[in-house]
C-alpha cells in the first residue's frame, strides 16, 4: 500500500522509525523517591497520580496544568471519557490534591479549561490556592457550528499558593499598531514609537489574549497531539511568572509545549507523560530547541499581534 505524498509545507513534527526507537530507550520512568537534581530537565513516562508519591516535595516555582476537559476525547495511547459534573470535579481535587505539596510557597499555578468545565476549575482551584484572575484566549480553529455560535476560546485560570509570587510586567507586553497616534505639545510620539516600517505602541497584558495562533501543519511547532497548546501562549506565561533558573512542572505534558518553551527561555523544567508516543515527540522537540530557540510571533523580547510580519524589525528608526 502506497505511502501518502506529505505537502511540501507541512512542517508537523513526526518521527522516523529510528527516531522512536532511539527515544523509546532513553524513555525515563520513575518507581523510586527521587531528588530534584535527579529529573531536573527530565521528562518523565508514567500516570501523574502514580509518580507524584515519587517526586520531591516543594519543588516547583510555576505550574502548568492542561488537564483533559470534561468531554470524550481520545488520545494515542488512551481516551478520557466525559464524566458527571461531580465526578469532574472530584477528579480535578484529586489531581490537585497530589500536585499542591510539590509547589513552592511562592508559585505560581496556570490550569487550563473550556466553557464546559470552567465552571468547575475555577471552584476546584479555590479550594488549594488563590485565583487571581481567569484568562480568555481566541482559539481560532475550524469552521464553526450549523446551529450554534462557534466555540473559539479557551480559559486559562491564573492562580497562586501565598500572596507572594511572581509577576514580570515588562516581559509581556504586547507591541500593537498605532492607528492614530497622539503626539506631545513638542510634536514627539506620545506613548508610542517610530518604528521603519509604522508606528507602535508596547500595551500592558491584560485577562484577553487575541494574539495567539493555534498550532497547524504548516508551522514548525506543530504536533500529531490533538490538544496541543502553542508556545507563544506558554512563553506569556513563563515569562510573566518565573525568572529564568526557575523550575517550570508540567504534570500533564501532552507534547510537552511547557517544557519545550522552559528550555528555550532558559528555565528548568520536569515533565510528567504517560503516553510514551508523546514522550518521543517531546525528545525530539527538546533537541530542536537547543538548536533553534525562536517562538513564533515573540521576537527581540517583545510580543507580537498575531498574523503580523512587523515582528522581523529588529531596531527603531
Amino acid at each position: 500500500m502506497s505511502t501518502k505524498k506529505r505537502a511540501q509545507r507541512n512542517k508537523t513534527i513526526t518521527l522516523t522509525a529510528s527516531e522512536r526507537k532511539r527515544y523509546h530507550a532513553g524513555l525515563f520512568k520513575l518507581d523510586r523517591s527521587v531528588t530534584v537534581k535527579e529529573v531536573v530537565n527530565k521528562v518523565i513516562c508514567g500516570d501523574i497520580f502514580a509518580v507524584a508519591r515519587y517526586l520531591p516535595a516543594i519543588f516547583a516555582d510555576l505550574v502548568f496544568i492542561d488537564p483533559p476537559y470534561n468531554l470524550n476525547k481520545s488520545f494515542h495511547s488512551g481516551s478520557f471519557k466525559k464524566m458527571p459534573p461531580a465526578d469532574y470535579s472530584q477528579w480535578l481535587e484529586s489531581l490537585l490534591g497530589c500536585l499542591s505539596p510539590l509547589l513552592k510557597p511562592t508559585a505560581s499555578v496556570y490550569i487550563c479549561a473550556d466553557w464546559r468545565c470552567s465552571a468547575a476549575v475555577h471552584n476546584v482551584c479555590s479550594k488549594f490556592f488563590t485565583v487571581r484572575n481567569r484568562i480568555t484566549w481566541e482559539r481560532e480553529k475550524g469552521r464553526g457550528a450549523k446551529t450554534n455560535w462557534k466555540n473559539a476560546s479557551e480559559d486559562i485560570f491564573f492562580c497562586t499558593v501565598s500572596k507572594q509570587y511572581t509577576f514580570n510586567l515588562q516581559e509581556v507586553k504586547l507591541r500593537r499598531k498605532v492607528i492614530a497616534p497622539y503626539t506631545s505639545r513638542s510634536g514627539g510620539p506620545k506613548g508610542w514609537q517610530k518604528f521603519s516600517n509604522g508606528n507602535f505602541r508596547d500595551t500592558h497584558p491584560s485577562n484577553l489574549w487575541t494574539d495567539i495562533t493555534v498550532p497547524f501543519w504548516s508551522m514548525p511547532e506543530n504536533t500529531v497531539h490533538p490538544t496541543q497548546k502553542p508556545e507563544k501562549l506558554l512563553a506569556k506565561i513563563i515569562l510573566a511568572s518565573s525568572i529564568p533558573g526557575d523550575l517550570v512542572f508540567e504534570p500533564l505534558a501532552g507534547s510537552g509545549t511547557a517544557c519545550v518553551t522552559a528550555r528555550k527561555l532558559g528555565r528548568e523544567f520536569l515533565g510528567v507523560e504517560n503516553a510514551e508516543l508523546y514522550c518521543c515527540i517531546i525528545g525530539k522537540r527538546l533537541e530542536s530547541a537547543e538548536r533553534d530557540k525562536t517562538i513564533q510571533g515573540y521576537r527581540d523580547g517583545v510580543f507580537w499581534e498575531r498574523n503580523t510580519l512587523r515582528q522581523q524589525m529588529t531596531s527603531a528608526t
